[in-house]
């Protein structure tokens, strides 16, 4: 154990943690030169188009200082404010975490949010500025922000390197050695050599079931050994164990310290939770649960259906196994009389809507209609009856409805001073509460507010981009009550909007929205669906509603065909007589069309 060192890089979106991780499996020879790639830790087709990292990923290297061999387990996580649970996860698992800064961006509000993670977790936190080949690199700057968060770093230094080239990466490793402490077992069992593990992730293959991803906090395991499972109880077989290289490796045994994984040939997904303590059969009775995580609190849901109603069944089973690799994911059946079955599905942000979507859309070719995301409501009746309501269909009745309650967030803004005045006017716009100014420099300004979570889900950040010319980063967490802890709701007063495609109700469509920008919600939507639903034979209206009251509407004009086109010369009359006859033929597929919607019309709405 002493020769082991576990450890994370932890930074803000596109500060460059895969490219370090990149030079540091090319510096320890764990992938071959022959074989390496850019952000080689990226496995996902989706993760390389967009250039970001969108799931942990473990690997174990070997390095050798003053003669002595040490094994380096490194976690690459993800920056983006959406998978925040990912980075806490992998906290869970390491003692150390490399804390990345862009030297052209300086300290951004996700690398504010994933060091006070770490710092909680009680890890050893390295400081290193990268990018500083680039010409608009500002070091110095970046050196203050880092030395204002951290003071200790003005007498221990801070690391300066550029991940692209190379330049000072190699000390980053062997401060690694020498500051970051080896695991050791924290845990006193009632006997000794006791096998336990924490189960930080988790994959599926088709003949070795469930692969736990498992940090070992105490004894050893190998390949044969009967498992238990705490939380679900569970019993199998160890049919393999072995490390990441980033590629599964088999190994003979693990030892506590180790981070690797265990195929426990379970083929239920539901039966391996991250989170979860893993322990040798025979120990049961001594066995205590490893103090896991917090659980991941989705904040945004929407309503996924398959396109085809028989693929229900496929996507069921299609969303077990990307929970399985994404454990902040969570589901539930639902059904709507125009789309038939699907589920309700939480997200952690926008962008998690839109990379699960698409990775349901490539890897399992699924086609899904995908209504308008909202937040979780805290319904009360008049009744005296409490409701969570996750979709706009489920909102009862106005006239039953005591109260409505909305989640608030605690927002922080991470700005050059310069931009105060702007993103305070946009603030102004949202039903937002100012909290206060802090200054992370001279130049840089930390804007607090609360917000309702509803006005900062959708298109917030970027507009809040755009009003910064692209300087500007956010962080956000639900606000708790300082008394109870619990996650913070306030009364709002808030309409259901529904939306009406020739005179029928579009589920996905319909949205909580607050009474007061309830008709410019509506304007806006009716306006931009006449643009993107296709034509129909027919005149289609396009209604907002709020209960009976019709508040906005739009019409798409009917595709015109020539009927006359053929005629030549001749009594006027029979043109006319042609033209009433197709006058009829509309006005009947009015009252007896139906407009058929398709899957793109969703996704452009899904869209801000």
């Amino acid at each position: 154990m002493d020769n082991i060192r576990n450890f994370v890089i932890i930074a803000h979106i596109d500060h460059g943690k895969s490219t370090l991780a990149d030079r540091f499996l090319e510096l320890t020879g764990t992938v071959e030169k022959r074989k390496m790639q850019e952000q080689f830790l990226d496995q996902m087709e989706l993760e390389r188009e967009r250039g970001i990292t969108i799931k942990l990923q473990p690997v174990r290297m070997s390095y050798s200082l003053h003669t002595t061999h040490y094994t380096l387990n490194l976690i690459d996580t993800p920056g983006h404010v959406d998978f925040t649970y990912e980075v806490s996860r992998s906290l869970a698992a390491v003692e150390g975490a490399i804390l990345l800064v862009d030297a052209t961006k300086g300290v951004q509000a996700q690398t504010l949010a994933n060091l006070h993670l770490a710092q909680k977790q009680g890890l050893v936190i390295i400081p290193v500025i990268n990018k500083i080949d680039l010409a608009n690199s500002k070091i110095k700057e970046a050196e203050e922000e880092i030395q204002n968060l951290l003071p200790e770093t003005i007498d221990s230094g801070i690391f300066k390197i550029s991940a692209k080239t190379g330049e000072g990466v190699e000390e980053i490793l062997k401060t690694v050695i020498e500051k970051v402490p080896p695991p050791t077992t924290n845990y006193k069992l009632q006997t000794t050599n006791c096998f336990r593990a924490l189960i930080f992730d988790s994959s599926f293959d088709a003949y070795k079931g469930v692969i736990a991803y498992v940090r070992i906090f105490d004894g050893e395991i190998g390949a044969g050994d009967k498992i238990k499972l705490f939380a679900s109880k569970e019993s199998a077989d160890a049919i393999e164990v072995g490390y990441f290289s980033p590629k599964l490796k088999k190994c003979d045994k693990l030892s506590a310290g180790d981070i690797g994984y265990i195929a426990t040939g379970l083929k239920d997904p539901g039966k391996v939770r991250v989170g979860d303590t893993v322990f040798d059969l025979k120990d049961q009775e001594n066995i205590k649960p490893l103090s896991g995580y917090r659980e991941p609190e989705p904040v945004v849901f929407a309503s996924f259906y398959p396109e085809n109603g028989e693929e229900y069944d496929l996507l069921k089973d299609a969303l077990g196994k990307l929970k399985l690799t994404d454990a902040s994911l969570i589901y539930e059946p639902e059904s709507s009389p125009g789309l038939g079955r699907g589920f309700r599905v939480g997200f952690l942000g926008m962008l998690h809507v839109e990379i699960i979507s698409e990775r349901l859309r490539r890897e399992f070719s699924l086609n899904l209609i995908i209504s308008t995301p909202s937040v979780e409501y805290h319904v009360t009746l008049k009744n005296g009856k409490n409701l969570n309501v996750r979709s706009a269909i489920s909102l009862p009745d106005p006239t039953f409805i005591e109260k409505i309650e909305e989640p608030i967030v605690d927002l922080e803004i991470l700005s050059p001073s310069e931009y105060m005045g702007q993103i305070m006017k946009l603030m102004s716009e949202l039903r937002s509460q100012y909290e206060s100014t802090d200054y992370l420099t001279k130049e840089i300004t930390i804007l607090k507010y609360q917000v309702p979570l509803s006005e900062i889900i959708t298109d917030f950040y970027d507009k809040l981009k755009s009003v910064t010319s692209g300087y500007a980063s956010m962080n956000y967490e639900p606000a708790r009550s300082a008394s109870s802890g619990q996650v913070g709701y306030q009364k709002s007063d808030l309409v259901r909007l529904d939306i009406l495609v020739a005179e029928e109700l579009i589920g996905p469509f319909s949205k909580i929205v607050p009474r007061a920008s309830a008709y410019y919600e509506g304007k806006k939507i009716v306006e931009k669906l006449k643009k993107v639903i296709p034509k129909q034979w027919f005149a289609v209206a396009l209604q907002a509603v709020i209960g009976g009251k019709i508040i906005a509407r739009e019409t798409i004009s009917a595709l015109r065909k020539d009927v006359t086109g053929y005629l030549y010369g001749g009594d006027v009359t029979r043109k006319k007589k042609l033209l009433e006859k197709q006058k009829k033929g509309k006005k009947k597929m009015k009252e007896l069309g139906k407009v058929n919607i398709p899957q793109k019309v969703f996704l452009e709405m899904l869209k801000r």
